[in-house]
């Protein structure tokens, strides 16, 4: 099976060893990837946050009702942290690929 794998990566990659040029594009697509994998990372990480904190403040008003005003501003807070982070990562891929 993993000979099988093998092969199908190998031949998945012969495209990009036929139009690959010496000298040419001095490696440009690799800024792309970067940026990609930055904001494919920030996106996870955020969403796994945002959904950790929603489950545990949706968790609290459900063992206690009457909580529920008290948690509701400092979880909107953390939320919005959490969401200026993926916004931080979106810069960061922007500069990365602008540079």
């Amino acid at each position: 099976m993993k000979k099988i794998n093998l092969a199908l990566l190998a031949t998945s990659m012969t495209p990009a060893l036929a139009f690959a040029q010496d000298g040419m594009g001095g490696g440009s697509g690799a800024k792309f990837w970067a940026a990609g994998l930055c904001m494919g990372l920030a996106a996870v990480g955020v969403a796994f946050s945002q959904s950790r904190a929603a489950h545990a403040a949706l968790e609290g008003i459900g063992r206690n009702p009457v909580s529920a005003k008290q948690s509701f501003v400092p979880l909107i807070l953390s939320l919005a942290l959490m969401e200026a982070l993926a916004l931080f990562a979106f810069l960061v891929s922007n500069s990365l690929i602008s540079a």
